[in-house]
Protein backbone atom coordinates (compact mmCIF):
# COMPACT_ATOMS: atom_id res chain seq x y z
CA UNK A 1 0.00 0.00 0.00
CA UNK A 2 0.98 3.21 -0.79
CA UNK A 3 -1.43 5.68 -0.05
CA UNK A 4 1.15 8.20 1.72
CA UNK A 5 -0.56 8.59 5.10
CA UNK A 6 -2.25 6.83 7.60
CA UNK A 7 -5.87 5.60 6.34
CA UNK A 8 -8.52 5.63 9.12
CA UNK A 9 -11.10 2.54 7.33
CA UNK A 10 -14.51 2.31 8.23
CA UNK A 11 -17.30 -0.29 6.72
CA UNK A 12 -20.93 0.74 5.74
CA UNK A 13 -23.11 -0.65 3.54
CA UNK A 14 -24.45 1.63 1.26
CA UNK A 15 -27.97 2.69 1.55
CA UNK A 16 -28.50 5.43 -0.92
CA UNK A 17 -28.16 6.08 -4.73
CA UNK A 18 -25.06 8.22 -3.88
CA UNK A 19 -23.82 5.28 -2.05
CA UNK A 20 -23.98 3.13 -4.66
CA UNK A 21 -22.60 5.29 -7.31
CA UNK A 22 -19.34 5.59 -5.35
CA UNK A 23 -19.08 1.87 -5.53
CA UNK A 24 -19.61 1.91 -9.11
CA UNK A 25 -17.20 4.74 -9.87
CA UNK A 26 -14.06 2.33 -7.93
CA UNK A 27 -15.35 -0.71 -10.16
CA UNK A 28 -15.15 1.85 -13.13
CA UNK A 29 -11.68 2.63 -12.23
CA UNK A 30 -10.70 -0.79 -11.29
CA UNK A 31 -12.46 -2.96 -14.13
CA UNK A 32 -12.72 -1.13 -16.73
CA UNK A 33 -9.66 1.36 -17.17
CA UNK A 34 -7.42 -1.01 -15.11
CA UNK A 35 -8.39 -4.42 -16.80
CA UNK A 36 -9.84 -3.37 -19.77
CA UNK A 37 -13.40 -4.46 -19.22
CA UNK A 38 -17.02 -3.04 -20.94
CA UNK A 39 -20.53 -4.12 -20.06
CA UNK A 40 -23.85 -3.19 -21.83
CA UNK A 41 -24.60 -0.61 -18.93
CA UNK A 42 -20.82 1.29 -18.09
CA UNK A 43 -21.31 4.29 -18.04
CA UNK A 44 -18.13 5.68 -19.51
CA UNK A 45 -19.23 9.69 -19.31
CA UNK A 46 -19.39 9.70 -15.47
CA UNK A 47 -17.47 6.97 -14.83
CA UNK A 48 -19.62 4.23 -13.38
CA UNK A 49 -19.32 0.40 -13.95
CA UNK A 50 -23.10 -1.16 -13.45
CA UNK A 51 -25.29 -3.31 -14.51
CA UNK A 52 -28.79 -4.81 -14.23
CA UNK A 53 -28.48 -6.91 -11.18
CA UNK A 54 -27.01 -3.43 -9.58
CA UNK A 55 -30.33 -2.80 -7.47
CA UNK A 56 -30.62 -6.41 -6.08
CA UNK A 57 -27.36 -6.85 -4.51
CA UNK A 58 -26.04 -5.42 -0.87
CA UNK A 59 -23.26 -3.12 -1.71
CA UNK A 60 -20.47 -3.32 1.09
CA UNK A 61 -18.03 -0.01 0.88
CA UNK A 62 -14.75 0.85 2.51
CA UNK A 63 -13.74 3.83 3.45
CA UNK A 64 -10.92 5.56 3.98
CA UNK A 65 -11.86 8.79 6.48
CA UNK A 66 -8.63 10.02 6.21
CA UNK A 67 -9.08 11.19 2.40
CA UNK A 68 -12.85 10.83 2.76
CA UNK A 69 -13.29 8.32 -0.36
CA UNK A 70 -14.38 4.93 -0.95
CA UNK A 71 -11.10 2.60 -1.35
CA UNK A 72 -12.77 -0.86 -1.72
CA UNK A 73 -15.95 -2.53 -2.61
CA UNK A 74 -18.03 -6.05 -2.04
CA UNK A 75 -21.60 -6.94 -3.85
CA UNK A 76 -23.57 -9.43 -2.51
CA UNK A 77 -27.11 -11.20 -2.96
CA UNK A 78 -28.55 -13.91 -0.90
CA UNK A 79 -31.23 -15.96 -1.78
CA UNK A 80 -34.01 -13.87 -1.42
CA UNK A 81 -32.57 -11.25 -3.65
CA UNK A 82 -31.38 -13.87 -6.59
CA UNK A 83 -35.43 -14.74 -6.56
CA UNK A 84 -36.06 -11.29 -7.28
CA UNK A 85 -33.88 -10.72 -9.68
CA UNK A 86 -34.23 -13.91 -11.62
CA UNK A 87 -31.45 -15.64 -10.49
CA UNK A 88 -28.01 -15.14 -9.64
CA UNK A 89 -25.55 -13.21 -11.22
CA UNK A 90 -22.76 -16.28 -11.87
CA UNK A 91 -26.01 -18.37 -13.41
CA UNK A 92 -24.97 -16.33 -16.84
CA UNK A 93 -21.56 -18.63 -16.59
CA UNK A 94 -22.15 -21.57 -14.23
CA UNK A 95 -24.42 -23.77 -13.58
CA UNK A 96 -25.70 -23.61 -9.80
CA UNK A 97 -27.81 -26.73 -9.80
CA UNK A 98 -25.30 -27.97 -7.32
CA UNK A 99 -25.37 -25.32 -4.91
CA UNK A 100 -29.04 -24.55 -5.21
CA UNK A 101 -29.37 -28.62 -4.20
CA UNK A 102 -27.73 -27.95 -0.96
CA UNK A 103 -30.73 -26.68 0.72
CA UNK A 104 -28.39 -24.78 2.48
CA UNK A 105 -28.86 -20.51 2.69
CA UNK A 106 -26.18 -19.35 -0.32
CA UNK A 107 -24.53 -16.12 -0.57
CA UNK A 108 -23.50 -14.96 -3.70
CA UNK A 109 -20.15 -12.34 -3.96
CA UNK A 110 -18.63 -10.18 -6.08
CA UNK A 111 -17.01 -7.00 -7.62
CA UNK A 112 -14.80 -7.11 -4.99
CA UNK A 113 -11.77 -4.61 -5.84
CA UNK A 114 -10.01 -2.38 -3.71
CA UNK A 115 -8.36 0.61 -5.15
CA UNK A 116 -4.62 0.41 -6.31
CA UNK A 117 -3.21 2.64 -3.55
CA UNK A 118 -4.40 0.22 -0.77
CA UNK A 119 -3.34 -3.63 -2.33
CA UNK A 120 -1.56 -5.76 0.31
CA UNK A 121 -1.92 -3.86 3.13
CA UNK A 122 -5.13 -4.65 5.79
CA UNK A 123 -7.58 -2.84 3.85
CA UNK A 124 -9.27 -6.17 2.08
CA UNK A 125 -8.59 -7.71 5.81
CA UNK A 126 -11.11 -4.64 6.93
CA UNK A 127 -13.70 -5.61 4.35
CA UNK A 128 -13.60 -9.55 5.08
CA UNK A 129 -14.32 -8.91 8.97
CA UNK A 130 -17.41 -7.26 7.77
CA UNK A 131 -18.29 -9.75 5.17
CA UNK A 132 -18.31 -12.10 8.22
CA UNK A 133 -20.46 -10.47 10.50
CA UNK A 134 -22.84 -10.29 7.57
CA UNK A 135 -22.74 -13.76 7.03
CA UNK A 136 -23.24 -14.40 10.79
CA UNK A 137 -26.20 -12.41 10.40
CA UNK A 138 -27.78 -13.58 7.90
CA UNK A 139 -26.84 -17.33 8.75
CA UNK A 140 -25.33 -17.85 5.63
CA UNK A 141 -24.10 -21.47 5.23
CA UNK A 142 -22.51 -21.40 1.59
CA UNK A 143 -20.99 -18.75 -0.24
CA UNK A 144 -19.77 -18.63 -3.70
CA UNK A 145 -18.53 -15.83 -6.45
CA UNK A 146 -17.00 -15.39 -9.47
CA UNK A 147 -12.93 -14.29 -9.03
CA UNK A 148 -10.97 -13.38 -12.23
CA UNK A 149 -7.66 -13.73 -13.90
CA UNK A 150 -7.08 -11.03 -15.91
CA UNK A 151 -6.79 -11.91 -19.91
CA UNK A 152 -8.46 -14.81 -21.72
CA UNK A 153 -5.50 -16.47 -23.25
CA UNK A 154 -6.04 -19.30 -20.85
CA UNK A 155 -2.86 -21.13 -22.31
CA UNK A 156 -0.85 -17.90 -20.80
CA UNK A 157 -2.68 -18.89 -17.72
CA UNK A 158 -2.44 -22.69 -17.77
CA UNK A 159 0.02 -23.09 -14.59
CA UNK A 160 -2.38 -21.76 -12.02
CA UNK A 161 -5.02 -23.24 -13.56
CA UNK A 162 -3.80 -26.42 -13.73
CA UNK A 163 -2.84 -25.49 -10.20
CA UNK A 164 -6.21 -24.68 -8.99
CA UNK A 165 -7.65 -27.71 -10.34
CA UNK A 166 -5.30 -30.35 -9.23
CA UNK A 167 -4.70 -28.77 -5.72
CA UNK A 168 -8.42 -27.01 -4.50
CA UNK A 169 -11.17 -28.53 -6.43
CA UNK A 170 -14.84 -28.93 -4.87
CA UNK A 171 -16.01 -32.06 -3.82
CA UNK A 172 -18.52 -33.44 -6.01
CA UNK A 173 -21.31 -32.03 -4.65
CA UNK A 174 -20.67 -28.63 -4.71
CA UNK A 175 -18.29 -28.65 -7.99
CA UNK A 176 -20.44 -26.36 -9.97
CA UNK A 177 -19.32 -26.11 -13.61
CA UNK A 178 -18.98 -23.35 -16.33
CA UNK A 179 -22.22 -23.18 -19.43
CA UNK A 180 -20.53 -24.77 -22.51
CA UNK A 181 -20.26 -21.24 -24.28
CA UNK A 182 -17.54 -19.72 -22.77
CA UNK A 183 -16.25 -23.25 -20.79
CA UNK A 184 -12.54 -23.99 -20.35
CA UNK A 185 -10.20 -27.11 -19.06
CA UNK A 186 -8.48 -26.15 -16.41
CA UNK A 187 -6.71 -29.38 -15.61
CA UNK A 188 -3.88 -27.97 -18.67
CA UNK A 189 -0.91 -29.24 -17.31
CA UNK A 190 0.12 -32.24 -15.46
CA UNK A 191 1.52 -31.50 -12.23
CA UNK A 192 4.88 -32.99 -12.54
CA UNK A 193 5.60 -30.52 -15.64
CA UNK A 194 5.44 -26.90 -14.05
CA UNK A 195 6.65 -25.50 -11.27
CA UNK A 196 4.47 -25.09 -8.24
CA UNK A 197 5.75 -21.20 -6.88
CA UNK A 198 5.83 -19.93 -10.11
CA UNK A 199 2.26 -21.24 -10.51
CA UNK A 200 0.93 -19.96 -6.87
CA UNK A 201 2.81 -16.41 -7.81
CA UNK A 202 0.34 -15.87 -10.93
CA UNK A 203 -2.70 -16.47 -8.72
CA UNK A 204 -4.30 -12.92 -7.89
CA UNK A 205 -4.12 -12.03 -4.40
CA UNK A 206 -8.14 -12.16 -4.04
CA UNK A 207 -7.82 -16.32 -4.83
CA UNK A 208 -5.39 -16.95 -2.66
CA UNK A 209 -7.16 -15.28 0.17
CA UNK A 210 -10.38 -17.38 -0.57
CA UNK A 211 -8.07 -20.58 -0.83
CA UNK A 212 -6.63 -19.78 2.60
CA UNK A 213 -10.17 -19.49 3.92
CA UNK A 214 -11.32 -23.19 2.98
CA UNK A 215 -12.08 -22.16 -0.35
CA UNK A 216 -12.55 -24.81 -3.43
CA UNK A 217 -12.99 -24.40 -6.89
CA UNK A 218 -15.59 -25.42 -9.73
CA UNK A 219 -14.86 -27.96 -12.08
CA UNK A 220 -13.64 -25.63 -14.55
CA UNK A 221 -13.05 -22.13 -16.09
CA UNK A 222 -15.20 -19.34 -17.70
CA UNK A 223 -13.46 -17.15 -20.05
CA UNK A 224 -15.83 -13.97 -19.93
CA UNK A 225 -14.71 -11.57 -23.12
CA UNK A 226 -16.74 -8.44 -22.13
CA UNK A 227 -14.41 -8.01 -18.88
CA UNK A 228 -10.93 -9.71 -20.69
CA UNK A 229 -11.18 -11.96 -17.85
CA UNK A 230 -10.76 -15.58 -17.16
CA UNK A 231 -12.80 -16.54 -14.69
CA UNK A 232 -13.52 -19.38 -11.86
CA UNK A 233 -16.05 -20.00 -9.48
CA UNK A 234 -14.56 -20.15 -5.80
CA UNK A 235 -17.12 -21.90 -3.13
CA UNK A 236 -16.76 -22.01 0.53
CA UNK A 237 -18.80 -24.17 2.88
CA UNK A 238 -19.07 -22.02 6.09
CA UNK A 239 -19.18 -25.01 8.28
CA UNK A 240 -15.71 -26.87 7.27
CA UNK A 241 -14.01 -23.67 8.16
CA UNK A 242 -11.47 -24.74 11.13
CA UNK A 243 -10.90 -21.99 13.78
CA UNK A 244 -7.84 -20.92 12.74
CA UNK A 245 -9.36 -19.66 9.06
CA UNK A 246 -12.27 -17.87 10.88
CA UNK A 247 -9.51 -15.79 13.25
CA UNK A 248 -8.16 -14.91 10.05
CA UNK A 249 -11.68 -13.71 8.36
CA UNK A 250 -12.21 -11.92 12.00
CA UNK A 251 -8.83 -10.42 12.89
CA UNK A 252 -9.74 -7.15 11.86
CA UNK A 253 -11.94 -5.50 14.34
Amino acid sequence: MSTGHVPRFRVAMANTDEDLSKAQALRYEVFVQELGGSGALVDHEFGLERDCFDPYFDHMLLYDDAVNKVVGVYRMLRMAQAESAGQFYSENAYDLTLLRATGRNLLELGRSCLHADYRGGTAMMHLWSALASYIDYHNIEIMFGVASFHGTDTKALAMPLSLLYQRHLAPEALRVKALQKNSQNMNLIPENRFDRKIAVRQVPALIKGYLRLGGVVGENASVDYAFNTTDVCLVMDISVMNGRQKRIYGSIS
